[in-house]
């Protein structure tokens, strides 16, 4: 192997390790959130995210794929209630179960993600009253492993699922303020 060679290589070792030195700097947790207000009742909307055979209707998720497999089980609806989803590589798959319910200000998501990455996190929404109106707070967090970290690094989760959030919650909006 020539100089040139080897210098190429621990060079590539030496920005890798700094690289991975850096990330496990990072913290270990995640959050990532977007809040609206919505000219509609808390109850209105709380029925609309704390079912699940509801999502449907506004989730920026059902719109990549709709080829989607989606498989609902457990309780037809409230703490129990699951669904489970195989999609495209936009999808991937995953499932997502009711875990806890506060009519009507909280719904807790446990949340789980099988392909294209395995992740456990928690998804809740957080409603409060305000006038006429309801402010709605849309959450994802959980652990972030080391190679989380890592992509982290190149790509921001907040600007990625931040995004899908306002959608989300722009298409919310929508159905709660015109639907009866």
């Amino acid at each position: 192997m020539s100089e040139i060679a080897i210098i190429v290589v621990i060079l590539l070792v030496v920005v890798v390790a700094g690289l991975l030195g850096f990330a496990a700097t990072r913290p270990d947790q995640f959050r990532v959130q977007r809040a609206t207000r919505i000219k509609a009742p808390p109850e209105k909307i709380f029925a609309l995210v704390s079912d699940l055979r509801a999502h449907g209707l506004w989730s920026p998720w059902e719109k990549k794929d709709p080829a989607m497999k989606r498989t609902f089980s457990g309780a037809a609806n409230g703490v129990g209630a699951v669904y489970e989803w195989e999609g495209n590589k936009n999808i991937g798959k995953g499932r997502m179960e009711v875990a806890e319910l506060s009519p009507p200000s909280k719904v807790r998501f446990k949340l789980d993600f099988i392909k294209p990455f395995e992740a456990h996190n928690i998804a809740e929404f957080a409603l409060a009253a305000s006038g006429d109106a309801t402010d709605i707070t849309w959450a994802i967090y959980g652990p972030s492993p080391l190679l989380s970290k890592v992509m982290g690094l190149f790509c921001s989760f907040d600007k990625m699922i931040g995004r899908e959030f306002e959608t989300g919650l722009a298409n919310l909006k929508s159905i709660a303020e015109t639907a009866e």
